[in-house]
């Protein structure tokens, strides 16, 4: 079963939300905790693993990111949502840069699209998504086939293919 966490300062909100996943998933498929408290919901985490994360913006006491950015570093594996009627530009970049949010979902929402946007974090997997390393090699390997196949000698030394190795002064 999959685990979701919506903190929201405002409870109607909450109860909507409850009402929507309701709809949608049976208790075995979806685990859904709500949270009203900001500061509760990051204590939460500190003890409990959640899949996905849905948090508001503006709430009291902490923000959002402030919360999602919390949340990141206690489990960089959950996946972050941010709920909000705010679409300003910054809190946009704050929320990606900061926080790692997956998607922002503005209020008010589509039941059909905020749907969608919890498919779609339930079944990211960012333990599947290759490092940055990886992705320069591919890179790399797309300019230049072959170019990261490198054999290494004895030595420490690169060995070039076909030839055969030679000692240290080229015997």
């Amino acid at each position: 079963m999959k685990r979701l966490l919506i903190v929201d300062d405002e409870v109607p909100v909450l109860q909507a939300l409850r009402r929507l996943l309701q709809r949608q998933f049976t208790p075995q498929q979806l685990g859904v905790t709500l949270c009203s408290d900001p500061r509760q919901a990051l204590q939460r985490l500190q003890h409990e693993r959640f899949d996905v994360l849905i948090s508001d913006y503006r709430m009291p006491g902490l923000d959002g990111v402030s919360l999602l950015a919390g949340a990141r570093e206690l489990d960089p594996r959950a996946v972050r949502l941010m709920l909000s009627a705010a679409a300003d530009f910054g809190i946009l970049l704050a929320a990606v840069n900061r926080a790692g949010v997956f998607r922002f979902i503005a209020k008010p929402w589509s039941d059909a699209q905020l749907l969608a946007d919890l498919h779609a974090a339930l079944a990211f997997d960012p333990c599947g998504m290759p490092s940055a390393y990886e992705l320069e090699r591919r890179r790399l390997e797309a300019l230049e086939p072959g170019i990261t196949q490198v054999e290494w000698g004895p030595n420490g030394e690169v060995l070039m293919p076909g030839l055969p190795p030679t000692g240290p002064c080229g015997s």
